[in-house]
């Protein structure tokens, strides 16, 4: 895409694409490393992470991270469930859902740290 100016601009759409499909390839991740190791604070600290790196990236509606990485944890264990013979706690699936709740620190927290880093750049 030109802008007026004659130089190239990236399609804020197709940038924000590839942001999508990283959030969805941690929450996979996230949701494997759940099955596997069977600890919540380890996929606390995985679903944290994530989101605060994609708020870093794109620090506008931070809350489309924790929905998109976040969903994939429940969905990854479901497969796990249909595919192999593991079967999870009850606690386990319920400790799913409740990877929102870091997802949503993380988020917003590097939505914010993108907005000091940007006002540190400019000088106010």
């Amino acid at each position: 895409m030109v802008n007026c100016a004659g130089s190239f601009t990236l399609n804020r759409g197709f940038a924000d694409g590839w942001c999508y499909l990283l959030a969805a390839l941690c929450g996979i991740g996230a949701g494997i490393a759940d099955v596997v190791v069977n600890d919540l604070l380890f996929t606390a600290l995985l679903v944290l992470s994530a989101c605060m790196m994609l708020g870093l990236m794109r620090p506008r509606w931070p809350w489309r991270w924790v929905l998109v990485v976040g969903i994939f944890i429940p969905l990854t264990e479901l497969a796990a469930y249909k595919i192999q013979t593991v079967k999870p706690t009850r606690a386990q699936v319920y400790g799913a859902f409740l990877a929102f709740l870091p997802g949503i620190a993380g988020a917003y927290g590097g939505a914010i740290m993108r907005g000091v880093i940007d006002n540190l750049r400019q000088g106010k």
